[in-house]
């Protein structure tokens, strides 16, 4: 007696379960995140992900330190900062979520926010499966007003 398992080739049989596994995948969450040089690699995902937003908040905050606006409202202004982090660790920006406030007392401050990315220190890439990964991100910036 022969079962027809015998005759499916090996390759197919591989191919079939790499395809189930590619399904199995959540390519929404990565195994580990964008790591600064400073950021230690054997920390949990959670202290990871805690690393690299401190250091990423931290460039932004010494850079921006002294931006200032003025709004109508008089209440400190939300920047959105959506930005990838592609598979060689380069950092560019998608979209920047602002006010019309921002834009027009701070009309350049699309390239400010590009200068502080271009000048982070480099990063090692998120990792899925160990293999380098893009990755996206959304930082949120608060303006202070001005007292």
């Amino acid at each position: 007696m022969t079962g027809c398992d015998l005759f499916v080739s090996q390759e197919k049989k591989t191919r079939e379960l790499v395809e189930q596994e590619m399904v199995a995948i959540d390519w929404n969450e990565v195994d580990s995140y964008p790591l600064f040089a400073n950021c230690d690699e054997t920390l949990t995902k959670a202290g990871q992900r805690a690393c690299f937003e401190q250091e990423v908040l931290s460039y932004f905050t010494k850079a921006l330190e002294h931006v200032k606006l003025t709004p109508v409202s008089g209440q400190d202004t939300l920047v959105q900062v959506d930005f990838l982090v592609d598979r060689e660790g380069q950092v560019s920006i998608l979209e920047i979520q602002k006010t019309a406030d921002t834009d027009e007392q701070l009309p350049d401050f699309d390239a400010m926010i590009a200068d502080v990315l271009e000048h982070m220190p480099k990063l090692q890439p998120a990792l899925k499966r160990g293999i380098p990964v893009k990755a996206r991100f959304r930082i949120p910036i608060v303006l202070g007003t001005v007292k």
